[in-house]
């Protein structure tokens, strides 16, 4: 009965969800945008796994985008279902990265974990409180 009258708040709970997930991959996407090149760098060589060797910086630079403009995007509720593609893909690569590395399970469970989390918001949305819906009203 409880948990059934919880239903007329899905909205704000997507909203929560949002804002607190996206705020940690800002976090997470700060230090690595402001790294710089030599951060990046290292960071693309992740694309390895997958057998691309070519301009790791640039896929380093796309990845701290990723992370940090897609966090920035999903607080906002805005373009959420493309910034959670992208996040999706940043962590398919850091997932296979670090099952490639044998890091085992508490190396590779963040980004898989989060990985289904960007998988669940790009079938959900982003709910009524965004700024996709409130776009998507003013189309009407």
């Amino acid at each position: 009965m409880l948990f059934k009258q919880l239903d007329k708040y899905r909205d704000v709970g997507l909203l929560m969800l949002r804002l607190g997930i996206g705020f940690m991959f800002v976090l997470h996407g700060y230090p690595k945008l402001a790294g710089g090149p030599e951060k990046w760098t290292a960071l693309g060589g992740a694309m390895s796994s997958f057998g691309i060797t070519f301009v790791p910086a640039f896929w380093g630079f796309m990845a701290a985008c990723a992370e940090f403009f897609g966090g920035l995007l999903l607080m906002a509720g805005l373009l959420t279902r493309i910034s959670g593609g992208l996040l999706l893909i940043t962590m398919l690569v850091a997932a296979v990265k670090h099952i490639a590395a044998g890091d085992g399970l508490p190396g590779y469970s963040h980004a898989v974990e989060a990985g289904i989390l960007f998988l669940s918001l790009i079938f959900i949305g982003p709910g009524i409180y965004s700024l996709d819906e409130l776009l998507d009203k003013s189309k009407r």
